[in-house]
C-alpha cells in the first residue's frame, strides 16, 4: 500500500524505479526526460498549490509523514533511487530525504539549480534566514515586494509600517497575516520587462527574495537591478552533505550509471 498522504499512484510498485521529489521546473524536465527514456518513476508533489502541473510519470500529492513515513514509502514501493528536485528552500523535505536514504540504503541525488550571485551593480543585503529579512526591514515605511511565497508571510506582521506587494499562484483564501498588503495572482514564468513594469506600477522601493536560483524566477531580481532597487536576499538553508548535480542531463546519467531505471 502507499503511505498515508499519497494519492494518485497508478504504477506497478515492483517497477516503481525512482522517486522524484518535485515541484520545480527542473523536476518537471527530469520527469519528461525519464518518460522519454522509458525510465520508471513516481513523481511526488508536496501539495502546496491547488492545481499542480500534470507530469508524464505516475504522480502522488501530499506529505509522507516525516522520515518514518518516507522510509515506509520507499520500502513498500520498492523505490530504487531518490532524486530530490524540490525547491532549494524546501529544507525539511530535503533533510527527510537524506535521513530516509541513510536508513534504507536507497541512493539519493539532489538536482539543484545553481544559486544566483550578485553583479557589481546589484544592491544586495544577504541575510541567513527569514528572521534576518524581518530584522532588515526595521527602518521607516517602504513599499516592499515580498517575493517569498506564502509560508513565512506572518513573520513580517511585526513590520506593519511597510506596504507589501505579494504575488501568488493561487487566489488568496483565508486570513491575510499582513495588515497592509496587495495580492497579485499570477503564474510564471515571468520576464524582466513585465516584472520591471510591476515594480514601477506599485512604486516598489525594496525587494525581498529567497535565493531560489535558476532562470525561472530570476526576472524579479534582474528587474530590481534594472531599476537600481535594493534587495534583501535570503540565503539558502544549509543541508547535510549529499550528491548534487545541476542539470537534468547529469541526473539522467546518474540514473543510468546507478542502474536505477531497470
Amino acid at each position: 500500500m502507499a503511505s498515508q498522504g499519497s494519492v494518485g499512484i497508478v504504477t506497478s510498485y515492483k517497477q516503481a524505479g525512482t522517486l522524484v521529489l518535485g515541484g520545480t521546473a527542473e523536476a518537471a524536465a527530469l520527469a519528461r526526460a525519464m518518460a522519454a527514456a522509458g525510465l520508471p518513476g513516481i513523481f511526488s508533489y508536496a501539495g502546496r498549490t491547488d492545481a499542480p502541473a500534470s507530469q508524464p510519470l505516475p504522480t502522488r500529492i501530499g506529505g509522507f509523514g516525516g522520515v518514518d513515513g518516507l522510509v515506509e514509502f520507499l520500502i513498500e514501493n520498492k523505490i530504487r533511487g531518490i532524486v530530490d528536485a524540490t525547491h532549494p528552500f524546501a529544507a525539511q523535505m530535503s533533510r527527510n530525504a537524506i535521513a530516509a536514504a541513510r536508513v534504507t540504503g536507497v541512493p539519493l541525488l539532489a538536482l539543484e539549480r545553481p544559486a544566483w550571485a550578485p553583479e557589481l551593480e546589484d544592491q544586495w543585503q544577504v541575510v541567513q534566514d527569514v528572521a534576518g529579512a524581518v530584522a532588515a526591514l526595521s527602518g521607516p515605511a517602504e513599499r516592499v515586494f515580498l517575493a517569498i511565497g506564502r509560508q513565512n508571510l506572518a513573520d513580517f506582521a511585526g513590520r506593519p509600517q511597510h506596504h507589501y506587494l505579494l504575488r501568488v499562484v493561487d487566489p488568496w483564501a483565508g486570513e491575510m497575516p499582513l495588515a497592509n498588503a496587495h495580492v497579485v495572482v499570477a503564474r510564471g514564468p515571468f520576464d524582466v520587462e513585465g516584472d520591471a513594469a510591476l515594480l514601477r506600477s506599485h512604486g516598489i522601493t525594496r525587494l525581498v527574495a529567497k535565493n531560489a536560483g535558476g532562470a525561472g524566477a530570476v526576472a524579479k531580481v534582474l528587474a530590481a537591478r534594472q531599476l537600481a532597487l535594493p534587495v534583501i536576499m535570503i540565503a539558502r538553508p544549509i543541508l547535510p552533505d549529499r550528491a548534487v548535480v545541476n542539470t537534468v542531463d547529469a541526473a539522467l546519467q546518474w540514473l543510468h550509471s546507478a542502474d536505477l531505471g531497470v
